[in-house]
């Protein structure tokens, strides 16, 4: 029995090395051929408001105030030539609206809001008088969604972006973010950037200065594996059409498009979720419409510092999977949704949601073949490698990824770091990362509610 399910183990991970490769080399091409380009000039002409489609920026805020100024203050000077932001307070129970309104000086004015989305009562509406382009919707609590679908009705421009309240943007994410929009003609409706962390870096007045490795451990091995994500998986599965996850930290979408879908829905994981009905309604529509990721364009955001804080979130995260996953269980292995229900739904099925499951087994058998001993112990062996193979040596990949191409650390010692931190993963980061997740798919099926909320200190000076 000990045999069957060690085999069965090892074939998996096997199976999913080979997939994760498949992801590395399509992505080390790919950063390859665009940063071989100037770094600048692709961008040049794209300050030229005839030639770009302005974006009405929305900030869903519910208990921000530790951040929400940083990160309005970052979008104030981002390089676009023309934008609004639209901030929503959603109920808060901080001082985030009064924050909001001494900072940037807001004072109330009427306009009429077409509600194309049902939400929550808006109580008022707020521009402010040193930055006319800045809007602050007062609405009653109805969480994230129910935010963003109130930032929609309010918004005039025919590209929305979702931001997170606790986020930073560097100042030409938005150029980089939107070319690919403009280029195809309007054939991209959602396209979504990079996410970075914020924790180690000097960011003053809504702009990062310097960027930095956290000294904490916990707060390295998530620098790594947000590189693991975004650089590996993110661009093999854009390369493709196959990317089922624009991040809500930072993702522009065409507006009509994401009306047309019935706006975002009230679950854990709604950025997915949309970009999924996305998927959904271009297939059944038979429309030929992409959804994309640009490594380059960075968003800068809080990550958790305690292990009570990573434990809610991946927990949450993983609950948001299953649910967006449910909700379109008939696309599953549907030749019908083409690529994407035969090839993306599948794998995040089975290894980003069901993959942590049998990881899980593989370190309860190493445990179990070691106490055993004889031959035992050479499946321990086995899998341990495996499991090393499978955790450390892709996240080594990554941070490589990152030194031949995007370059973001300058200090050749927070690479070093990094490099060794990831050699440690499967130790000590993966096992908790797998069981925390697991914890996930437990509250998934026992449908528990709640958000999990993290404790902010803010990431701006």
């Amino acid at each position: 029995m000990i045999k069957l399910a060690a085999m069965f183990v090892f074939f998996f991970m096997i199976a999913v090395i080979l997939f994760y490769t498949f992801l590395l080399v399509v992505s080390f091409i790919q950063l390859r051929r665009m940063y071989e380009l100037d770094e600048w000039e692709p961008y040049e002409e794209m300050l030229d408001v005839s030639y770009t489609k302005p974006v009405s920026i929305l900030v869903p805020a519910y208990n921000e105030e530790a951040g929400i100024f940083a990160t309005v203050r970052s979008l104030l000077s981002i390089e676009y030539p023309e934008y609004e932001i639209v901030v929503i307070n959603d109920g808060s129970t901080d001082d985030t609206l009064e924050r909001l309104k001494k900072d940037f000086d807001l004072i109330p004015i009427k306009r009429v809001i077409r509600e194309q989305l049902k939400t929550k009562r808006v109580r008022a509406v707020y521009r402010s008088r040193k930055f006319s382009h800045l809007f602050v919707i007062d609405k009653e609590n109805g969480g994230k969604a129910d935010a963003l679908n109130a930032g929609i009705n309010f918004s005039t421009y025919p590209y929305v972006c979702s931001i997170d309240g606790d986020s930073v943007i560097e100042r030409r994410a938005f150029l980089k973010v939107m070319k690919p929009i403009v280029d195809s003609d309007e054939d991209v409706i959602a396209s979504g950037g990079s996410v970075r962390i914020a924790n180690g870096c000097d960011i003053e007045k809504g702009e990062v200065v310097r960027i930095g490795l956290s000294r904490q451990p916990l707060v390295i091995m998530q620098v790594i594996e947000y590189l693991r994500a975004f650089l590996m998986g993110r661009i093999g599965l854009s390369r493709h059409n196959l990317l089922l996850i624009v991040s809500g930290a930072f993702g522009v979408f065409s507006k009509q498009w994401v009306i047309r879908a019935g706006g975002y829905a009230h679950t854990v994981g709604e950025d997915m979720e949309l970009v999924v009905r996305l998927h959904r309604l271009i297939k059944e529509s038979k429309t030929n419409k992409k959804i994309v990721y640009v490594p380059d364009p960075v968003c800068w955001t809080e990550a958790p510092e305690s292990m009570t804080d990573l434990r809610k979130q991946r927990r949450r995260w993983h609950r948001g999977l299953f649910e967006s996953l449910w909700l379109h269980r008939r696309m599953w292995f549907n030749p019908r949704y083409g690529s994407i229900g035969l090839v993306s739904m599948p794998y995040f099925l089975l290894i980003e949601f069901l993959g942590p499951v049998v990881e899980l087994l593989g370190y309860i058998l190493i445990i179990v073949s070691l106490i055993l001993g004889d031959i035992y112990i050479e499946f321990a062996i086995l899998l341990f490698l495996v499991s090393v193979l499978y955790g450390s040596i892709f996240s080594m990949a990554a941070v490589l990824l990152e030194e031949w191409t995007v370059r973001k650390f300058s200090s050749v010692s927070d690479v070093v770091r990094l490099f060794f931190y990831s050699l440690t993963e499967t130790l000590w980061y993966r096992p908790l990362t797998v069981l925390w997740r697991c914890e996930g798919i437990v509250d998934a099926l026992l449908k528990r509610k709640g958000w999990g909320e993290m404790k902010r200190k803010g990431v701006s000076k």
